[in-house]
């Protein structure tokens, strides 16, 4: 049986960073979304609809082997809560490991447009996302999503039973995932630290 946990928020609102803390506090597995991304534009350019395509057959596979060997899982996600089909993915993900006798936790982060901001160009997200460094570029993606998109939901909106909100502008990673582990008692996982983290 395997867990999912989604981490969801913004752009640079620190979804990485705890994601990794909560890897290595549980030994759960990790796919951050720009695994799948960073990939898929290597192979077919960017944003190109072969992309696109092998991007969502990248994950799909990923969910699909992750409850096929037991394996509990991490996803960092970006959603426009405001699109209906965000919520019918997130839900068929929900479904599939639930299904499957696992359990499915989804954690909100949230954090000021100014803090977003600095965030966007430490030197850590620059090693880890390619996509990343050309920092005015994603400056402006950040911008732009803020108008365009509802990247947080409302404060009395919940999506799942397991839907925790956390506002991590001024809280350290480390921090957000004991908050984590704590509110869903959260136990870890024995395992070599090759099975979850190998080369990183």
């Amino acid at each position: 049986m395997a867990n999912l946990i989604i981490i969801c928020g913004p752009q640079a609102v620190g979804k990485m960073t705890v994601a990794e803390s909560l890897r290595d506090k549980l030994k759960y597995n990790l796919m951050m979304n720009h695994d799948s991304i960073e990939v898929s534009d290597k192979i077919f350019g960017f944003a190109t609809p072969a992309q696109k395509e092998f991007n969502a057959f990248f994950r799909e596979k990923a969910f699909e082997l992750a409850i096929k060997h037991n394996v509990d899982l991490l996803f960092t996600y970006v959603c426009a809560f405001e699109m209906p089909q965000e919520r019918e993915y997130l839900t068929s993900l929900a479904n599939m490991f639930m299904e499957n006798g696992g359990n499915f936790y989804f954690v909100e982060l949230s954090a000021d447009l100014e803090t977003r901001l600095e965030r966007n160009e430490t030197p850590h997200r620059m090693e880890r996302k390619a996509s990343k460094r050309d920092i005015e570029w994603s400056k402006s993606d950040i911008l732009k999503s803020v108008e365009r998109h509802k990247l947080n939901t409302a404060s009395d909106e919940v999506w799942f039973e397991n839907h925790l909100k956390i506002n991590n502008t001024n809280l350290e990673p480390d921090v957000v995932a004991d908050m984590i582990i704590n509110k869903y008692h959260l136990v870890a996982n024995d395992k070599d630290e090759k099975e979850y983290r190998f080369g990183v």
